[in-house]
């Protein structure tokens, strides 16, 4: 699996490398523009991302035009249905504008607010067949 971690805080980014690792490559970027950059590079390479993370709140570009962007790419080169990358919005901004934006105007996967399980984040992997119910050495969960 290809992904992509895009959060401003080293620490964030952190986390969810050492959580994902296990299950493909992990690029990571600090702000908006980078996650933006790296997706339209992946599709360049025709490599694209299977699933991104994306906060909200960043510099340079915030997440829900990242969002949008990266939404737009994906229609540009013809990445999209079934095609188009799981983006899972991980934020800890949970006012209802920002979510129905997210959904609605961006059209990213899902929605996870901050701060989460590990359990939260690898159930979600789950429901959108992204790894497998058993997880690395055979956990279940």
């Amino acid at each position: 699996m290809n992904i992509l971690i895009a959060d401003d805080y080293l620490e964030n980014r952190r986390f969810l490398y050492d959580l994902l690792l296990p299950f493909g490559s992990c690029d990571q970027a600090a702000n908006g523009l980078e996650a933006v950059d790296l997706v339209e590079a992946s599709l360049v390479e025709e490599i694209p991302y299977n699933l991104i993370l994306l906060d909200i709140m960043m510099p340079v570009m915030d997440g829900q035009s990242a969002l949008h962007a990266i939404r737009a790419l994906e229609v540009e080169y013809g990445v999209a249905g079934a095609r188009e990358a799981v983006i899972i919005m991980v934020t800890a901004l949970d006012a209802p504008e920002a979510v129905t934006e997210a959904f609605y105007k961006g059209y990213c996967t899902d929605y996870i607010i901050k701060p989460f399980t590990r359990r939260v984040l690898l159930d979600k992997l789950k429901e959108y067949n992204l790894i497998p119910r058993d997880g690395p050495g055979g956990e279940k969960g």
